[in-house]
This record gives C-alpha cells, structure tokens and sequence, in this order.
C-alpha cells in the first residue's frame, strides 16, 4: 500500500482544500451542527450545497464533463470526501442518486435520457431514490413480489417496497419488478426508473425510534411506465440489480459511521467523578478495543483505495468495512449515552447536551446495520466471495418462482 498522494493527486486535494475553506462550513467539535436540522431544512440545504458544488465543478467529479460532471476519476472522489468530511456540509444527501442509481442510468439508458436526467442529479435538482428492498423477501433480493405487467407499450407496476431512503421526497426512483414468475427468481426481474410523483405511487415515511423519517414504505398501486423506462433488457434486471449494488459498495463502502472521533472528543470534556471520563480505567478499556477496530477499518479502507487508484473498482471486501462499523457505531452510541447517565434519557434537542446527539443515534444504529446489507448477508458474501468458502445449497435458483412455497 502506498499512503501518499501521486503528483497529481496532491495537486487535486491542494485545489479541493482551497475551495472547500472558501465555500464550506468547518464542523465545530462537540457540536452536531447541520444534522440537527429537520428533515426539510436539510434537505433545502443539501440541494442549495449540491448547486453550489456543481457549479464549481465538484458535483459529480467522476462523471463525463457532458453528463454535469468533471471527468475526473474515482481516487479523485475518493480525495474530495476525505477533505469535505472535515466540514459541516450535507455532503452525502446525493449519495444514492449520484453513486447508485447514476451509474445504473449510465449503464442501460439512452443517451437522450442521460442528457436529460444525470445533469438535472448532478446540479442537485432532483433527487433518486432506489427501490429493492420489500417486506415479504427480506435480504433476498431476488424474492421480491412487486409486479410489472405489460400493458400494450407500457407496463402496471403493483406492489410495495420498504427501508427505501429517501423516498418521500425523490423526484425518481429506480424500481426492480418481477415481470416474469414462470422461471427462477434471478430470471424474471426488469430493472425500470420511475416518477415518484406520478399517479400510483405512494410514498409514506416510516417513524423512527429517534425522531426522524429517513425511510418510507412505497405502495404502487397500477402505476404506469413505458417502455422506455427500462433498464436494460426485459428479464435481465438481475443485472442492472448487481450494478447498482457494487456500485453501492463503492459510493458508502469507505465511508460508513464509527463514532469514534467524536466519542473520543465526548471522553475529554465528560466527567466521571471529578476527572475526564478519559482517564476511568473502564473508558480507556472501551477505547482502546475500539482504536483497534478503527485502525484496522482504516487500513482496510486505504487497500480498497490502492486497487482503485490502480484503477481497479472495490470488490467484495468492502463488505468488511460494514460489518465491523456498524455493530461498532451501535456500540459507542450505547455506551455514550451510559455515560450521559441520567441526561441520557433526554431526547428533547433543546434540553439534551449536543442537541440530544448521541440518543439519537442510538436510537437510529440498528438501521445503520440493516441498511446496504444485513450482517449475515455480508458475512455470506465475505465467506463465499472473499474467503472462497462453498455456497450453501440454494435450491430455489432453479425452481419457477410461481412454484416456490410460500406462506402467503
């Protein structure tokens, strides 16, 4: 592994901190700044901050120039989130659009499409959601139930999705139907993009334990799309689905939550009996084991970005930086509010030391640890792509959907 920036790369990130101290807003430590904002007022913020990004030419850095992008490469991307993390931007509203259903686009649309719609997510006008995710299949993917029938020159989507980020207030979607059952699962899938405003669909946002209503449950009720729409072949969603997700890997693979930074911040300026909560033996316990697991994600992060500086893409052990942040980050949280003590039941923002910040994240970390891929689903896909380990028996990928068992 090589830690330094090339010649290039450096000159990049000089241009990048010049711009960013010029145009951005510092994080103050201990303070959780601009996530603290509602959800509506983040997302005004998010859109005006992507605006002002595209503008100057940092709005999508690894796209074509022709597309609303810069035409530089992922290392490049990689360069600007490392320096825009230090700052109290919402720099990762976009993240689904700009790093998932983008590339998505770009891989199956037509080109007037392209020129139509990526300008419009790289400019921060409109926002994208993706739709996979339902109640009945699970971290299956592959076993969903919603259904597009074709209908003359136009398909009926019916069925309903979940977990889906940002749905209630996308403009687009991109939306895996089933459109054949009569062969296996894989088989049968058409990947399609979708108006989220459009007649049909129903975007109801979930209530979370912490407040907030990040996810939606989406209902489609006979909403209608063209043939146009798809992505891809007819039955060969299963591949646009892949696309999508290695590309998910790539867009929050390297940057996923541990908290430590900040908790490390907390244990300086709380108090335990006197002294900083720093020095308790028992704290130092915890962060010590923590520094470990923060350590070893960093390294783990800097081998993902020599291939790709390489200019190889992320492959699966990606997967391991998720499942070691995320059961991490619900861990620090618990333990900050423990040592909150009886100020850490206060959820009111305006009583709560740091505007109630870590209660809320507690409150939000199991779904840091559903969403992007379970635990179990990315340790199969570390045991059976990473470590080469024989795939369990799977007898539903050779049998028509329609004549799988169900309970339903």
């Amino acid at each position: 592994m090589d830690f330094n920036d090339t010649a290039v790369q450096a000159e990049f990130r000089a241009e990048v901190q010049e711009w960013l101290a010029a145009n951005a807003q510092r994080k103050q430590a201990g303070e959780p700044g601009k996530m603290a904002l509602s959800d509506e007022a983040k997302l005004a913020d998010a859109k005006q901050w992507q605006g002002k990004k595209a503008a100057a030419g940092w709005g999508a850095i690894a796209w074509p120039k022709v597309l609303g992008g810069r035409g530089g490469t992922p290392m490049e991307q990689v360069i600007w989130r490392q320096e825009v993390a230090q700052y109290d931007e919402l720099d990762d509203f976009f993240t689904i659009g700009l790093g998932m259903c983008a590339p998505a686009l770009m891989a199956f649309a037509s080109n007037e499409q392209k020129a139509q719609y990526l300008p419009r997510l790289a400019s921060g006008q409109d926002v994208w959601c993706q739709l996979f995710s339902e109640p009945s299949a699970g971290s299956d993917i592959a076993a969903l139930r919603t259904t597009a029938k074709r209908d003359g020159d136009k398909w009926r989507i019916n069925g309903q999705k979940v977990w889906t980020s940002g749905a209630h207030f996308a403009d687009y979607g991109i939306v895996l139907c089933r459109t054949d059952p009569t062969v296996p699962k894989h088989k049968g899938l058409t990947l399609f993009f979708i108006d989220m405003k459009q007649p049909g669909v129903d975007a109801r946002p979930i209530k979370q334990a912490d407040g907030g209503g990040h996810f939606s449950e989406v209902f489609f009720n006979d909403a209608v799309v063209s043939d146009d729409q798809v992505l891809g072949e007819i039955g060969g969603g299963w591949k646009g689905c892949l696309t999508v997700l290695m590309n998910e890997r790539l867009a929050v693979g390297n940057a996923q939550p541990t908290g430590f930074a900040r908790f490390h911040e907390l244990s300086k300026s709380l108090q335990i009996n006197g002294k900083p909560a720093i020095d308790d033996g028992m704290v130092r316990s915890h962060m010590a084991d923590w520094y470990v697991r923060y350590a070893g994600l960093k390294h783990t992060n800097n081998r993902i970005l020599t291939a790709l500086s390489k200019g190889a893409m992320p492959g699966p052990e990606g997967s391991i930086a998720k499942l070691v942040a995320a059961p991490m980050n619900q861990a620090i949280n618990r333990y900050a509010v423990q040592l909150l003590g009886q100020a850490g039941v206060i959820t009111d923002p305006t009583l709560a030391r740091m505007q109630a910040h870590y209660q809320k994240e507690f409150l939000f970390s199991p779904g840091v640890r559903l969403a992007g891929g379970t635990d179990e689903v990315l340790r199969n896909i570390i045991a059976e792509q990473v470590l080469q380990m024989p795939q369990e028996s799977r007898e539903d990928k050779t049998v028509p959907f329609n004549e799988l068992p169900t309970g339903l």
